[in-house]
């Protein structure tokens, strides 16, 4: 261990195995102070908290799903608003379980469960990636990478796999644990007939302009820009990844680049669009961000 005198400011090596339970004194061989040196208090290690849940989602409506279906099943949720709000809340409020969507402003999700995922403090939290699919018919595989999640689940399965994705990582769809929110029972859907293949979409129909201030518009520009880009990304790790090595990305994702301005375009009114493109700012963020991982 290093300590530092406190009159001459000299830093002294210390080899903590020599020091006393109750310190031992050591004499500064620059002023000669006399030092009582202790070893240092072992920091105590903190459990993850059993039946607390901490949820990230940039959509207010899906993040107040998630907040009413664990609440409902007896679960403490902590909701954060961004990348960075889940760092700070994770850390602080130590959750078992992390609900994380990659979309997130400020910090990607799939950064933040890295990031948590490498602490001393957080490395036992099970994390669930949200991938955010801006079009479900059209992803029919896993994605690409978790970035050192347990599970992912996509925006439109929330509502009917959720529970049982939390119950496969606390290992409870066997036995509950004590000190664990007991599950509700919840009511089974009737039994349906095998999803037909989704067949093309020839004629899209926008929606109706979203209802809200400016403000609120714009963040929702922002948002479904930062899905798009996250979308691509998680299903293209490697071969995205490569491009902005070779400095090809515009060239490789071409296609993709205009399907999503094309959903884009068609989700946003014109009014917003002509405030600001937002969707080639998200784009211009996420490659900023990428090349600083990769350089």
């Amino acid at each position: 261990m290093v300590v530092g005198c406190p009159k001459c400011k000299v830093r002294l090596k210390v080899d903590e195995t020599k020091l006393s339970p109750s310190g031992s004194r050591f004499k500064c061989p620059r002023c000669a102070t006399v030092l009582l040196v202790r070893k240092p208090a072992a920091a105590e290690k903190k459990d993850l908290v059993k039946n607390k849940v901490l949820a990230a989602h940039s959509n207010p409506d899906i993040l107040g799903m998630i907040v009413t279906m664990l609440t409902d099943q007896g679960y403490k949720v902590v909701t954060a608003a961004d990348g960075i709000d889940v760092m700070v809340k994770a850390l602080k409020e130590l959750p078992f379980l992390s609900i994380v969507e990659v979309a997130l402003p400020k910090i990607y999700g799939f950064e933040v469960c890295k990031r948590l995922k490498m602490r001393t403090e957080t490395k036992e939290m099970k994390f669930i990636l949200v991938p955010s699919i801006y079009d479900k018919t059209r992803y029919r595989r896993d994605p690409v990478s978790l970035y050192g999640a347990d599970e992912y689940i996509e925006d439109h399965d929330i509502s009917t796999q959720l529970l049982d994705k939390i119950d496969k990582l606390r290992g409870a769809r066997d036995a509950e644990e004590p000190g664990e929110p007991p599950r509700a029972e919840t009511k089974q859907p009737a039994a349906s007939q095998p999803e037909p293949t989704p067949q093309p979409v020839v004629n899209i129909t926008p929606p109706p302009p979203p209802k809200g201030d400016t403000d609120e518009r714009i963040e929702r520009a922002k948002r479904l820009a930062r899905t798009i880009i996250n979308d691509i990304y998680l299903y293209n790790t490697a071969k995205l990844d490569d491009s902005l090595r070779k400095n090809t990305f515009y060239a490789v994702f071409a296609p993709e680049l205009k399907e999503g301005k094309k959903l884009y375009d068609l989700r946003i009114p014109q009014e917003i669009r002509n405030i600001g493109d937002f969707y080639k700012e998200a784009i211009e963020n996420f490659l900023s961000a990428k090349k600083k991982t990769l350089s």
